[in-house]
C-alpha cells in the first residue's frame, strides 16, 4: 500500500521556499505521492450569512496544475496527485492540456483525480453550468482519455466538438491514470465504478466503510471491472499526540484492501510548511516508510 501526504493547501501559506522544503521533505521522508485540493475562487461571506461551505474568501488554495508543475521541478520522484481538480467547472480540452504538460515535465508523475465539485460560486464564476456536471463529466473524461491517447481526435458530443485536432506534447502516461473522488450515492459510485481508474472515498474504516467498500466492489463486477486492478485511496487524520491512532488508520485501510492512503495534517491548529513537516515526522516515527 502506497502512502502519501496531503498537501496543507489552506494552511501553508504563500512562501514558495515554504511550498519547497514541504514537497521536499515529504519525498525525503518515504512518502509515495502527495494529493492537493482543488478550489479557484472563494465566496466572499459578508452577504451570505447561511453559508454552509468549509471554504471561502480567506481560504488559501494554490492552484493545482501551476502547483504541482513548480513541484515537479523541485522533486524528483514522488507522484503528483489532485485530490481532487473540479473538472465540470474547467474548459475539457485545456484541462486536458495542461495535465498532458505536467506530466511530460514531472516525467510521468500525474495522478489526475477529478470530481464535481459543490460550490456553485465557481461555477458561476468560471461560467459553467453548475446542474448539468455530472453528465458533462463524464463526457469530459471520454474526450480526455482520447486526447491523450490519440495523435488526432475527431469528437462530437453533447457539449464538446473537436474536429481533427490534437496535443502535442502527449503525456508520458497514455492515457494518464483518471481517479474520481466523492460518492455517498448508489449513481456516483456506479459512475466511479464504470469509468474511473480509482476511488477516493470520503468515508472512514469501520462497520460502515466495510459495507461501502464492499457495495462498490460489487459495482465494479457489474461492470466487468476487476477490483484487484481498481485503486482505493484513503484519508488518514494525524491528530497531535496520537500516531497510534493515525497508525491504526492506516492498518485498518490496508485490511480493506486500499491501494493508498493519504495523509492528512490539515485542521488541526497547524501554520505554515515546517508545522506539517513536523506532524509527519511524527507519523513516520509510528509508520515507517
Amino acid at each position: 500500500m502506497r502512502i502519501g501526504a496531503i498537501f496543507p493547501q489552506t494552511e501553508i501559506g504563500s512562501d514558495p521556499g515554504g511550498v519547497r522544503d514541504y514537497a521536499q521533505a515529504v519525498e525525503a521522508m518515504g512518502f509515495t505521492h502527495i494529493l492537493a485540493f482543488d478550489h479557484v475562487i472563494g465566496a466572499d461571506l459578508t452577504n451570505r450569512p447561511d453559508w454552509k461551505g468549509p471554504y471561502n474568501l480567506d481560504s488559501g488554495f494554490h492552484e493545482p496544475f501551476v502547483l504541482f508543475g513548480y513541484l515537479a521541478g523541485v522533486t524528483e520522484t514522488i507522484e503528483l496527485t489532485t485530490g481532487i481538480i473540479i473538472l465540470p467547472q474547467r474548459q475539457t480540452v485545456l484541462a486536458a492540456k495542461q495535465a498532458a504538460a505536467l506530466d511530460v515535465l514531472s516525467g510521468g508523475r500525474l495522478r489526475l483525480g477529478i470530481g464535481l465539485g459543490w460550490n456553485e460560486v465557481e461555477f458561476e464564476a468560471l461560467n459553467e453550468e453548475f446542474g448539468n456536471r455530472g453528465s458533462r463529466a463524464e463526457e469530459q473524461i471520454e474526450l480526455m482519455r482520447a486526447l491523450w491517447t490519440e495523435k488526432s481526435v475527431d469528437f462530437r458530443g453533447k457539449w464538446h466538438t473537436v474536429t481533427e485536432a490534437g496535443l502535442n506534447p502527449m503525456p508520458v502516461q497514455q492515457p494518464i491514470p483518471l481517479w474520481m473522488g466523492g460518492g455517498a450515492s448508489e449513481h456516483i459510485q456506479r459512475r466511479i465504478a464504470r469509468l474511473a481508474d480509482g476511488w477516493m472515498p470520503l468515508i472512514r474504516p469501520g462497520d460502515d466503510g466495510d459495507e461501502v467498500l464492499g457495495r462498490f466492489r460489487g459495482y465494479l463486477q457489474e461492470y466487468g471491472r476487476a477490483a484487484d486492478q481498481f485503486g482505493i485511496d484513503g484519508w488518514v487524520r494525524v491528530a497531535s499526540g496520537d500516531t497510534d491512532g493515525a497508525a491504526a488508520q492506516v492498518e485498518s485501510w490496508r485490511g480493506l484492501g486500499a491501494t493508498h492512503v493519504s495523509v492528512n495534517t490539515m485542521g488541526e491548529g497547524l501554520s505554515g510548511a515546517a508545522a506539517h513537516i513536523r506532524r509527519l515526522e511524527e507519523f513516520r516515527a509510528a509508520v515507517p516508510a
